[in-house]
Formats: structure tokens, C-alpha cells, sequence
């Protein structure tokens, strides 16, 4: 994504003169295929707005800002140009899965969970058993209690989530168990994110998510959908991807080189001509983030799966709504450059 200011451009037709006046922000006319929502030709911008200093519309936890507004999780992707490979990454997703699916609901193991701590929170040791160099060492303020993706007895990535609503800085763990006799834990890698800060991790750093990407921001949250609008992207998990990653991911976890696979950090938004006004509710809400914010890319799973947060209050009839939505409602928008 680029911001580009004062641009003007004159363009001399063979039969007049025609002036051609630009704004503030980057404008592009594609007529390849690339234009704004539904890939149509046009006018698409890839413009971005807010400020790395700027909270005031940024989404909101336990009193934190969830990145600036000028962040790209909190991007408005809704007139970004459509990616020319785009039909063939939503072929290639549809070949696992081909409709929408909510891997989240009421039941408090289906879903990723997260904590919220005070600034005084003890921290406590962590011992990084599979990505150590790729850690952002700790100590971490996790508590004893701290809930685990799945439960206690989970077999799968077993993350664990915990917000420092104090200093309102990020922790998570990937593989997180308890140690046991101690307050400490043992995980495969943890990341640390100021929640103020724009700032990436290290190119070819994984995190607690294979995209190297934060986990938290990109969840769904009841208390969002009740307050009636999600202003941010969303976390989605494809079956297969390539061997590359678009910022603000940071990591590959793939040795395909197949370029109609998808790479970490795509980013896709539901077609403005997907008509949403038969669907109700909570599904009705995310899928209005879908078409504004989009989702990106950030973990190999069941394709289609978008994450949220377990919540008692979720009602499961509502998402399951989300299963009509086929995938190929969904196209791609350019955000920047396949990093390998």
C-alpha cells in the first residue's frame, strides 16, 4: 500500500484535450480486469488514511486501542484495486472447502480465547521448545489460569492469548502448556506486540500464527457484532499456500512455489454485488466487515474458516448463516508485494 500526495497527470487524446486532475491520494484506472470491487474496470484506490499517532477510530479492548487507524488491519479495503491473479487464488481455496464457515460460537472450546490482565499481572517464565529464534523472549504476564485454544486437553495449536490491558501490549503463545510445579509455561513460540505501534515483526519471523501476523486483532468478538459494527479485518485459514508472505505478514509456511496459491497475508474482501440483505444478525455484521475490511490470510487450516473469539452469548443458528456464503463471493485486492 502506498500514500502519494499531489499528483496531477495530463493525458492528450488524439481528438481533444482532456485534463485529467488528481486528488490527494493514489488513483488507479485499470481496465485489465484489476479495477475496484467485483474486479470490474475503473477507478481503484489503494489509498490508505489515518496515522500511525491516530486511535480515534480504531477498535478498542479493555480500554486499548487495537493498533493505530492507519494500520492495516484496520484498513478500509472497499475501493482497493482487484488482484489480477485473483480468480485463480479463490479457484485454488475452493479446492479444500467452498463456502464460508465461523470456527468460533458459544461453545467455549471452539474458538480462540483470550484474557485480559492488569498492568501488575506477575510475569513468569516461558521456555520455547520449536521456533526459539523466532520468539520474542520473555518473561510474559501470563497467568496460571490462562485459557488455551480448544481446553486444557487440546491436541491442536494450543494458543494462548493475553492482553496487558495496563501497558495495552499483546502477548502470545503457540503450543502453550502449563508448566507444571511452576508458574512458568512452555511454548513453540510467542510474540510480543505494542498495541500503539505499527511495527512489524522481523521479514521471515513466524509468530503464534504461521503468517507471523498478530492473532487477537483479527478476531471476531461478540461485544463488537452486539455494538453493532466489526472495524477491522478478519483472520481466515486457507488448506494450501505458497512460499511467500505479503506484509504486514512476515512468514511463509509452505515450500510450494505455485503462484495460484494463496500467500500468507492476502488479503480478500466480499464483492460489494453480494447481496447480504436476506442474512440477519450476527452474520449480517460480519459479513458487512467483509465487504469494508476484508480478511487476510494468516494460518493453513480448512479453507474458508474465519476465527472469533468463544463467547457464550454467540448464537450458533445466527453463524451458521455464514455457511451460504460461497467462496466464490470473495475476490482479492492488492495490498503490496510477495515477499520469498
Amino acid at each position: 500500500m502506498t500514500k502519494e500526495n499531489g499528483l496531477c497527470c495530463v493525458s492528450i487524446a488524439l481528438s481533444a484535450l482532456l485534463l485529467i486532475s488528481c486528488g490527494s491520494s493514489m488513483t488507479t484506472t485499470n481496465n485489465n480486469g484489476g479495477g475496484g470491487n467485483d474486479g470490474g474496470a475503473g477507478n481503484c484506490s489503494n489509498a490508505t488514511t489515518g496515522s500511525s499517532t491516530d486511535f480515534s477510530t480504531s477498535p478498542v479492548i479493555s480500554g486499548c486501542p487495537v493498533f493505530p487507524t492507519d494500520n492495516p488491519w484496520n484498513t478500509d479495503i472497499s475501493n482497493f484495486c482487484v488482484d489480477p491473479n485473483s480468480s485463480a487464488y479463490i479457484n485454488s481455496i475452493n479446492q479444500d472447502k467452498q463456502y464460508l464457515h465461523a470456527d468460533f460460537g458459544s461453545n467455549p472450546d471452539y474458538g480462540i480465547p483470550f484474557v485480559v490482565v492488569p498492568g501488575n499481572q506477575q510475569f513468569v517464565a516461558i521456555l520455547f521448545t520449536e521456533f526459539p529464534g523466532e520468539s520474542d523472549p520473555g518473561p510474559y504476564p501470563v497467568s496460571p489460569d490462562a485459557p488455551i485454544e480448544g481446553g486444557i486437553n487440546s491436541t491442536g495449536d494450543r494458543h494462548v492469548l493475553t492482553l496487558d490491558d495496563g501497558n495495552c501490549v499483546l502477548y502470545e503463545l503457540y503450543h502453550a502448556y502449563k508448566d507444571a510445579g511452576d508458574p512458568g509455561w512452555q511454548a513453540g513460540s510467542g510474540a510480543v506486540f505494542d498495541l500503539r505501534s505499527d511495527a512489524l515483526r522481523h521479514d521471515g519471523w513466524t509468530s503464534a500464527d504461521a503468517a507471523g501476523l498478530p492473532i487477537l486483532p483479527g478476531l471476531a468478538r461478540y461485544d463488537e457484532v452486539a455494538a453493532g459494527a466489526i472495524q477491522h479485518a478478519l483472520r481466515f485459514t486457507v488448506a494450501s499456500t505458497q512460499r511467500g508472505y505479503i506484509h504486514p505478514a512476515t512468514h511463509f509456511a509452505s515450500p510450494s512455489s505455485d503462484p495460484s496459491l494463496p500467500p500468507m497475508g492476502l488479503r480478500l474482501r466480499l464483492k460489494v454485488s453480494f447481496d447480504i440483505s436476506g442474512y440477519t444478525g450476527q452474520s449480517k455484521t460480519i459479513l458487512t466487515a467483509l465487504k469494508k475490511y476484508g480478511m487476510i490470510v494468516a494460518d493453513n487450516g480448512s479453507s474458508w474458516y474465519v476465527t472469533g473469539a468463544p463467547d457464550s452469548r454467540w448464537d450458533d443458528t445466527d453463524l451458521d448463516q455464514l455457511k451460504t456464503v460461497p467462496g466464490n463471493a470473495f475476490e482479492v485486492v492488492q495490498t503490496g508485494a510477495i515477499l520469498h
